[in-house]
């Protein structure tokens, strides 16, 4: 659609539901053409616009994937976690106590404490999922992941794990996990997610964070008192899955039978 307006005749065109005058006027033909017209750079595929296409992708593909997955939680914990590390053996033994308890385990799909509790899920014969994201230093989901995605885009894999879990059990670990365990808080302390347990697997490694909270945080009034009873600390995997549990039957019992 194509018209002048009155005095000076400016141009105006219409692009969907754009309306464009003066020098961003139109003359190369219309929406259409240039998409069945092949010619020239491919470089529209990296555009913007294209990129919202493949963030609804992975969200289409996320739900489709996981949608019928059951009771779930996710753990996280540090990439870097050698087999012969203690935390190693938490994160197993967490990921197996889980599975025996009817959950499935989400990790990030990645090697060290994510691997060991996919291991402790699937040897206890739960279902044992990866949720893996491109990065230019890790390739590929560890042998012991069941059902896995990889994911493009950080925030799509954080809103799956979030989504089709129904707790956090968190090992040690680096900035992802930290970032990782510092978005549930946040989810649970603004009331974005309810029965949401957050566990901190590893007491002389998170004490440290815990006494900075409360001395540093809380002293200095950027949190408060009940904002610290978000989450358990425990050194024992057995607690934290009872912990989830126990949030799962207060789950079903505010909803009904």
């Amino acid at each position: 659609m194509t018209g002048q307006t009155s005095g000076d005749a400016e141009h105006e065109t219409f692009r969907g539901r754009e309306r464009l005058r003066g020098h961003r006027f139109e003359t190369e033909g219309t929406t259409d053409q240039r998409l069945l017209d092949n010619r020239g750079s491919s470089d529209w595929v990296h555009t913007d616009p294209w990129r919202v296409l493949r963030i609804q992708s992975e969200f289409v593909d996320g739900f489709g994937s996981l949608a019928e997955l059951g009771p779930a939680v996710s753990v996280f914990g540090s990439a870097r976690t050698a087999v012969d590390d203690p935390h190693w053996a938490l994160a197993e033994e967490v990921g197996r106590r889980l599975a025996q308890a009817g959950f499935a385990v989400i990790t990030g799909g990645g090697p060290g404490a994510m691997e060991a509790a996919n291991k402790g899920a699937a040897e206890a014969g739960g279902l044992s999922v990866g949720l893996g994201i491109e990065l230019p230093f890790e390739s590929g989901l560890n042998p012991h992941v069941e059902l896995g995605i990889n994911f493009r885009y950080f925030f799509v894999r954080k809103t799956m794990f979030v989504k089709y879990a129904q707790g956090f059990v968190v090992l040690p670990g680096g900035f992802g996990t930290l970032d990782e365990l510092f978005e549930a808080i946040t989810l649970v302390q603004t009331g974005k997610v309810t029965s949401f347990p957050v566990v901190l697997l590893g007491s002389a490694y998170w004490g440290g964070l815990i006494n900075w909270l409360r001395d540093t945080a809380l002293a200095g009034g950027t949190i408060a008192e009940v904002d610290l009873d978000l989450v358990t600390v425990t050194d024992e995997p057995a607690e934290a899955a009872e912990v989830m549990v126990d949030a799962a039957h207060r789950r079903r019992g505010s909803i009904g039978p």
